[in-house]
């Protein structure tokens, strides 16, 4: 049982127990339904409290059951908010850490409510596509008032209970706890009294349902609203949604009010943008589990973190660590380096108490934890090393033989490269064991993505270690075995050849970009190219061409390289940029280029749609990660739609490459995929469906199914 029942002289708790957040899955709303159920039957009771184990109230309903016969099987939530409700025995929750979506809202149930402070309370439905679904939106209003009710159900995130409780006219908290340690004790004193003090007034218990619920401004307001919300929702329908139902709570009675958010939940939880978000929040927690890494292997201990490199990825590197309050010594070789690299840090962090973002009190000590060095011997006492150092073998080598020369035995030894193969810079040390690769996206110290990268030889606690340290630092870490570009730039590089192929065939970059800004990248390749620097881009082709001669490429970006077009650093791409601006704008220069180039290789140029741009440049990425998957590279197709969702700007409403195959249906996928093949001007080799598409498609599965 999930939810277990004891009496307390004549107060019965059902006490939720259902870790790590006390959802409310159908096991746990049995429990709760027959806790109540118990005590109605039980003359000695004569109130009830609900309250939860652990490290939290409620998180809320059990994500794995939407769109499941469970979600809506009985008792479902809202047949066990009704029976908190209508039970002859008054009803107190205990809130304490944690408490949200469906657990706020079985709490708005109950005829009283006492919380603990540091209690994080919120309705973050919309974050998964959708609206509260069990009275949220119908309740909150009520006891917050409209606005403070919109403003939390909209935005979904948490605010504190103290922060609530100081709402002017708030009738969410009967009680603000002196602390989680006697939330519980609190909550059964209050229900004792609020008993004792019906039973003498004969009066009926206080119903949030039965509370006012109005605006003064009306349809003014909704309309303020409405348009607030519409700039902000980035095309995801819930955000207006919620405008919606809270209207409808001001305007329809209760009931009906409960109908119209109860139609429109079910309605959204169709729609494609929640099954992505969905997807996402489930793909986020699976990530961070490893098959073969148990939950409890020892972790070493991180207090202090070296960074070799002071460059733009070392400093932001840098920074992470930092922000987290671990201290950190930076090491170059020339101090003009050293000082260049701290400078910009220094800038960055500035620029942030600018915006209000930071207080200058935190910026100095963020400062005051970083110290420099410009000998190896300086860092020999680091618990963890990141080398952030120029994307080469032979670099790589000199930096991890003086660090196994220097650094302290079971120091974590780690890489940021993009593409290099670790486990040959783990031979270049005596301790293999001790090296993972972490790889970190520019701008490092805003961008979300880590891709662990593992080793034959490292070890599980290295690997549990640096897990537990992109928590820390508030990364989405995602493991890649060892191969060339590992899960990202081993997926991106078939995505520019596609690019390449494309412009050679009649597109212009412009077309091209906007065609997938249009489909919703935050970026096209192009765009992409000029920001992340086409030069780095051809360092890795000419290694490609010395490894694979036949790999068939387009000229044009090499051409472009030669003419020293690197992209926004040289104010000339793909496009040209006007000094001290990021504004992209076409380039006749490069236009010419590529007809000079397409005529010289005997290329009419044809038109080209949208759809065919978009389909082959994501079909390209799902085509090699399906290569991907099967050689290990990565465990689940979840961790690639991870990978790609906050590392490379894919849609969020697409969830991932392999979420959309998913979608699109992997036949359809793969009939596309040999129509490309056909293409004379194509790499009719790499359009071959990965075995593993062609096994789901004749099982009848999907790759997220099969993972």
């Amino acid at each position: 049982m999930t939810a277990e029942y004891k009496v307390h002289g004549d107060v019965a708790v059902i006490t939720l127990n259902n870790p790590p957040v006390n959802g409310l899955g159908l096991a746990t709303r049995v429990g709760i339904a027959a806790g109540l159920a118990k005590a109605q039957l039980d003359d000695k009771v004569k109130a009830i409290v609900i309250t939860g184990a652990g490290k939290a109230f409620s998180g809320g309903a059990d994500i794995k059951e939407f769109g499941t016969d469970k979600a809506l099987a009985e008792p479902n939530l809202l047949s066990v908010i009704l029976s908190c409700e209508n039970t002859s025995k008054v009803t107190v929750a205990a809130i304490h850490s944690v408490c949200m979506g469906g657990g706020l809202e079985l709490a708005l149930g109950c005829h009283y409510r006492v919380a603990a402070p540091g209690t994080k309370v919120a309705l973050p439905e919309v974050k998964l596509g959708l609206i509260p679904g069990a009275g949220g939106t119908q309740r909150l209003p009520r006891v917050l008032g409209v606005e403070h009710a919109l403003n939390m159900i909209v935005s979904g995130e948490p605010v504190n209970a103290e922060m609530l409780a100081m709402a002017p006219g708030q009738k969410l908290f009967d009680k603000l706890a002196k602390s989680a340690e006697t939330v519980l004790e609190e909550a059964i004193e209050l229900a004792r009294e609020k008993a004792a003090a019906h039973a003498k007034s004969g009066e009926s218990f206080p119903l949030v349902r039965n509370l006012p619920c109005k605006h003064p401004l009306g349809d003014a307001y909704f309309q303020f609203a409405r348009n607030m919300v519409k700039g902000m929702a980035k095309g995801f329908p819930a955000p207006l949604k919620c405008v919606d139902a809270v209207e409808a709570a001001t305007k329809k009675k209760f009931n009906e009010g409960m109908l119209f958010e109860r139609e429109t939940f079910i309605n959204l939880m169709w729609t494609p943008e929640c099954r992505a978000l969905r997807h996402l929040f489930v793909a986020e927690r699976a990530a961070s589990k490893i098959a073969d890494v148990p939950e409890d292997t020892p972790k070493r201990e991180i207090k202090s973190v070296a960074v070799i490199g002071a460059g733009t990825m070392g400093g932001g590197i840098a920074m992470n660590f930092l922000n987290a309050g671990i201290p950190v010594k930076m090491l170059e070789l020339k101090q003009e380096a050293l000082d260049k690299g701290i400078g910009i840090m220094r800038k960055n962090y500035e620029s942030q108490v600018k915006k209000g973002k930071l207080k200058q009190a935190k910026l100095d000590e963020r400062m005051g934890m970083l110290s420099t060095t410009l000998s190896y011997d300086g860092l020999a006492e680091a618990d963890l090393v990141i080398e952030a150092v120029f994307e080469d073998m032979g670099v790589k080598e000199k930096v991890f033989k003086e660090l196994d020369r220097v650094m302290k035995k079971g120091a974590i030894l780690a890489s940021n490269t993009s593409t290099l193969d670790v486990d040959k810079i783990a031979s270049f040390t005596k301790r293999p064991q001790d090296v993972v690769g972490l790889h970190f996206f520019s701008p490092a110290n805003v961008m979300k993505l880590l891709e662990v990268v593992r080793g034959k030889k490292t070890g599980k606690d290295v690997m549990a270690t640096v897990m537990g340290v992109a928590k820390k630092i508030k990364k989405i870490a995602v493991v890649s075995g060892v191969c060339d570009g590992f899960i990202g730039n081993r997926m991106i590089e078939q995505y520019s050849r596609q690019a390449g192929f494309l412009i050679e065939e009649g597109c212009t970059p412009q077309q091209v970009d906007k065609a997938v800004e249009k489909f919703g990248f935050a970026m096209g390749p192009f765009r992409m190219g000029d920001l992340a620097g086409n030069d780095i881009g051809w360092y890795i082709r000419k290694r490609r061409y010395q490894e694979k001669p036949n790999m068939k490429y387009s000229k044009t970006a090499d051409l472009l390289c030669e003419m020293g077009r690197f992209g926004q650093k040289t104010n000339a791409g793909w496009y040209d940029y006007i000094p001290g601006k990021r504004d992209a704008m076409p380039s006749d220069v490069v236009n010419k280029m590529i007809d000079d180039h397409r005529a010289k290789i005997g290329l009419k140029a044809r038109k080209i749609s949208d759809e065919e741009i978009v389909n082959r440049l994501v079909l390209s990425l799902v085509n090699e990660a399906a290569h991907i998957l099967e050689d290990g590279i990565a465990s689940k197709a979840s961790d690639i739609d991870m990978v790609y969702i906050t590392g490379y700007g894919f849609p969020i409403p697409k969830g991932g490459p392999m979420h959309f195959a998913d979608q699109m249906g992997l036949y359809n996928v793969m009939m596309a995929m040999n129509s490309f093949a056909k293409n004379p001007n194509d790499d009719a080799s790499f359009w071959e469906p990965a075995p593993l598409i062609k096994r789901l498609v004749a099982a009848g599965k999907t790759f997220n199914a099969a993972s």
